[in-house]
């Protein structure tokens, strides 16, 4: 702050006449700067990034969306979050946050390797594939979310459906208790993916497969009341990884289920998958303006590109922490570097 003295009494040009103030001796122009208020572009950004591993159960983070609020509270008061869709997805709902950066799970095991950078955009061109085992009227419930472009105005470029059904499979490790699985067209994902990379320019992929409805009673009911493994999002993260991998480009998957039956009392961390058709809001708005991945050529990165130099400190679950990206993190030779 700067202020001003400059030693005469200040006089009202109103008509009535004022005392005339005793005057003091003149001095010199004094300037002072308050340092508080100096721009912070002298100033590192501090960031962090928050890690909930996909399908182990987690008490926040292993449901729909319930690990939002804390990406919400802790984007709050750091300059820059870096985190996983499956920390900020939550089905038909979402929070836009503009210091949050939205980054797949493969690409940010790369990212705290540092094989991988992440370079921020104002806008990528989303494209989406759906699988061809989607039944018709399940298929277009999910393409109803073109409702995204309209009153949201997200950059959603054109669809294309896979030229074989994708026949995704799930199951819970017996070892770990995580959930996982795996497709068994991945040839046709890919093709599908290519089509729209090379066709369309989009740099940044939607991927809705259609999930096999052999769930027993047990544990449907158990997710639903927010108890066990969300037994979808192993399967998931493998079907975004194979995208990452080969192409190099933002990807997040939404699965198409037929509706439960209605359940009057629904643990709220579950509930959010139950209130629409799709899982595919949330997912379209991350991509919208997931920062992309730069593999090769770090000497000539911008300004504005981050490396996993940048990140001053790593918040994940305290009995989760055996991934390649907390590993990869807890490595590295940086002093006073916090894993929390």
């Amino acid at each position: 702050m700067t202020s001003l003295n400059l030693g005469t009494p200040f006089h009202s040009s109103a008509g009535r006449r004022l005392r005339r103030l005793p005057e003091k001796p003149a001095s010199r122009l004094a300037i002072s700067c308050s340092s508080s208020l100096l721009s912070n572009k002298f100033k590192r950004a501090y960031t962090s990034v928050m890690i909930v591993p996909t399908g182990v159960g987690a008490a926040i983070g292993g449901y729909a969306g319930d690990a939002l609020p804390v990406a919400r509270a802790l984007a709050s008061v750091v300059d820059c979050l870096i985190s996983h869709p499956n920390v900020l997805n939550a089905a038909m709902l979402y929070w836009p946050m503009p210091n949050v950066l939205y980054v797949e799970g493969y690409a940010l095991d790369r990212f705290a390797e540092g094989l991988w950078a992440l370079q921020p955009v104002h806008q990528n061109k989303v494209g989406l594939v759906l699988d061809a085992g989607i039944e018709e009227e399940l298929r277009i419930r999910h393409l109803q979310v073109d409702a995204t472009r309209a009153s949201l105005g997200l950059p959603i470029v054109e669809y294309t459906v896979t030229d074989a059904a994708l026949q995704v499979e799930k199951w819970i490790d017996p070892k770990s208790g995580q959930s996982t699985g795996r497709i068994q067209r991945p040839d046709s994902l890919l093709r599908a993916v290519e089509t729209l990379v090379e066709r369309s320019g989009v740099n940044a992929i939607a991927v809705v497969a259609r999930f096999p409805d052999d769930d027993t009673d047990d544990d449907v009911e158990n997710y639903r009341q927010g108890k066990g493994v969300d037994l979808l999002a192993g399967v998931e993260a493998v079907i975004s990884h194979l995208v990452v991998q080969k192409f190099g480009i933002p990807c997040a998957h939404a699965p198409a289920l037929l509706p439960f039956s209605l359940s009057p009392s629904l643990c709220p961390k579950s509930a959010a998958e139950e209130i629409g058709y799709t899982f595919l809001p949330c997912v379209l708005a991350g991509l919208s303006t997931a920062p992309q991945y730069l593999v090769q050529n770090f000497n000539s990165l911008g300004k504005d590109c981050m490396l996993a130099s940048d990140v001053d400190s790593v918040i994940l679950p305290i009995d989760a922490c055996g991934g390649d990206g907390a590993l990869a993190f807890a490595s590295r030779k940086t002093t006073g570097f916090p894993m929390l």
